[in-house]
């Protein structure tokens, strides 16, 4: 990677956890519904970027999160789970040394690979978060609920800031 693509990452990093921390953190739909808008920064990181320094780097936003949500734990398992995930849907979707993509962005992947993709490692993040938190199952529908209705709205957060901020392919 380049010391531009860094930056623009390191930009993006800074960016969608000030949002997060500062702005939705607080914003709780009745209870049941949280957007967490900074699984983005985690699914847009270029597609040659090696599995441990992912790794490293959803452990690190994880533990970001953590220590200004006061969770001991939560986000950083869930951000490594989605690194899991992300690792896998890549490997088995798309063949990764031929990628002409530098990162799997709507503008760069189409509509429908973005979402399913998206949508994929939203809903294992998600589950990881509230699961771990409520961490008793006596509440498992509500807790289920709970997830379902954040991963929709997470995920059009997400899709909403993906058209807003990235360019169509040119064909």
């Amino acid at each position: 990677m380049n010391s531009k693509v860094i930056l623009l990452n390191i930009f993006r990093w800074v960016i969608l956890l000030f949002v997060q921390i500062f702005l939705l953190r607080n914003l709780i739909f009745y209870n049941l519904s949280t957007p967490f808008i900074y699984v983005l920064f985690l699914l847009v990181l270029p597609f040659r970027i090696p599995n441990i320094l992912l790794f490293i780097i959803a452990f690190g936003t994880g533990l970001t999160i953590d220590t200004f949500y006061d969770t001991i734990g939560v986000h950083t398992t869930a951000c490594v789970a989605l690194a899991f995930v992300r690792i896998l849907f890549i490997s088995v979707s798309l063949n990764r040394d031929s990628i002409d993509e530098p990162e799997p962005s709507l503008g760069n992947m189409g509509i429908k690979w973005f979402s399913i993709y998206a949508l994929l490692c939203i809903f294992v993040h998600h589950i990881f978060v509230f699961f771990l938190e409520a961490f008793k199952l006596n509440e498992f529908y509500y807790t289920l609920t709970r997830s379902l209705l954040s991963v929709v709205f997470t995920l059009f957060v997400v899709l909403l800031v993906e058209f807003i901020f990235h360019n169509r392919k040119s064909s």
